[in-house]
């Protein structure tokens, strides 16, 4: 009770996924339950002489079975990634916004995360400009290269008349968004919002990029799925991932009402930066542990209560081994109990979507009381000594689980999920 009225409560009544693992909420989940990797060679990549020739990427999505074949060139990858995610969520909330009057649709908003949002855009702009092909840039290159008409993309889209804003944080973007969705629906100013993330970094120049950064893995190209590694001592980088994973957060008595089923609650929030560096993480993992410990604490639960934990598990050896240290700080000894696993073992890092990503595979696991295992953990890093999940997984029955992301710029958030009884 908030002021002697019943404090409103966020909830997640549909989820959307495109995957490199996965076209589709039950797809996604089915690979990911079953350890299959989406990470493959990027034919791209390849060409381009690349030392880093592969990627999670989503080939068997279509692009042109979300947008016209004559808006393609005007819009990013993200786009339409983000646009069948959102209408999956939506169809598997049971809300139809084609059936809607227009005050209902005015009822929805629409909240987006994204790191990079339209930069493989940007990229295709600059080398049509630079290769003298100038007069085939699209008439939409500013509008379509600014990031927060994403979300004006899906709003547009579905017809939703609420705010539509972009979250962008770095690689805490989509958790970010979902915080802020649940800030929205318990202050009151939303009832509804179709909130989650979706990134496309998957380009030549971007890839470059961030091999300038020695952060991404070159050691396996000829054995794409065993390239994401998390907390193997054999790890060297993270592998870029693609896709967009999308949801129906709603206020509960509202989704209650109207007869909706309930995956579970956003239940805790907390968000931190440790003001430390561009990149790299400061070692004591003071600032990750703080944030989890406020989103416990948002919540209303002690760390001893989490039953799962989906960490950020980058398969950097820096991110894994302070992600490592964090969860000491936070869970004491209980660390050793609690299960915990990694999913970009799976799909690559998505970036801004990855925080949405992992929302899903756990929203998940809860309704199957299945957890989905940390890939290619062929020899554990003696400095990263928790419970990971190896293959093939685990069935555990969840009442309350921690997300955990950790992003560019030294930040750092955290969601609690709670199951609804």
């Amino acid at each position: 009770m908030v002021g002697g009225k019943e404090a409103r409560r966020a909830v997640i009544t549909g989820i959307g996924a495109v995957s490199p693992n996965g076209v589709g909420r039950e797809a996604f989940w089915r690979a990911t339950r079953a350890g299959g990797s989406g990470v493959r060679r990027i034919s791209a990549f390849v060409e381009a002489g690349l030392s880093v020739q592969i990627g999670g990427q989503a080939a068997q999505f279509n692009p042109l079975d979300h947008l016209e074949e004559r808006d393609a060139p005007h819009v990013s990858r993200v786009v339409p990634l983000l646009l069948a995610a959102a209408a999956e969520a939506l169809q598997d909330a049971g809300l139809d916004p084609a059936a809607m009057d227009l005050e209902a649709r005015r009822g929805i908003s629409v909240l987006v995360g994204s790191g990079g949002g339209a930069l493989e855009f940007v990229e295709r702009q600059f080398s049509l400009y630079f290769s003298g092909r100038d007069r085939k840039c699209s008439v939409y290159t500013i509008p379509s290269s600014t990031l927060g008409t994403l979300a004006s993309e899906v709003s547009m889209r579905f017809g939703l008349r609420g705010f539509s804003h972009m979250i962008s944080t770095g690689c805490t973007s989509s958790t970010d968004a979902l915080g802020y969705a649940r800030q929205h629906i318990q202050c009151g100013t939303a009832d509804a919002v179709l909130c989650g993330g979706g990134d496309a970094p998957l380009s030549p120049l971007i890839t470059r990029a961030f091999t300038l950064m020695k952060i991404l893995t070159t050691s396996w190209n000829q054995a794409p799925e065993r390239g994401s590694r998390p907390f193997s001592r054999d790890r060297d980088g993270f592998v870029l991932g693609e896709g967009s994973w999308m949801f129906m957060v709603e206020e509960l008595n509202h989704a209650r009402a109207r007869g909706a089923r309930i995956y579970g609650e956003i239940a805790g929030y907390g968000s931190t930066c440790e003001a430390f560096h561009r990149v790299r993480l400061e070692e004591s993992a003071e600032e990750p542990a703080r944030a989890m410990q406020m989103a416990l604490k948002n919540a209303g639960l002690e760390a001893e209560q989490i039953d799962y934990v989906n960490l950020h598990g980058t398969a950097t050896v820096l991110n894994d081994r302070i992600e490592t240290r964090a969860m000491k700080r936070v869970f004491g000894a209980a660390a050793y109990r609690i299960p915990m696993s990694a999913l970009k073992s799976l799909i690559g890092h998505p970036q801004g979507a990855c925080g949405a990503a992992g929302v899903a595979a756990t929203l998940l696991a809860m309704r199957d009381g299945q957890l989905p295992p940390t890939a290619n953990l062929d020899a554990p890093d003696p400095e990263c000594d928790l419970d990971y999940v190896p293959e093939p997984g685990r069935r555990c029955a969840l009442q309350h689980a921690l997300c955990n992301c950790i992003g560019f710029g030294s930040k750092n958030s955290a969601l609690v999920l709670s199951a609804i009884a």
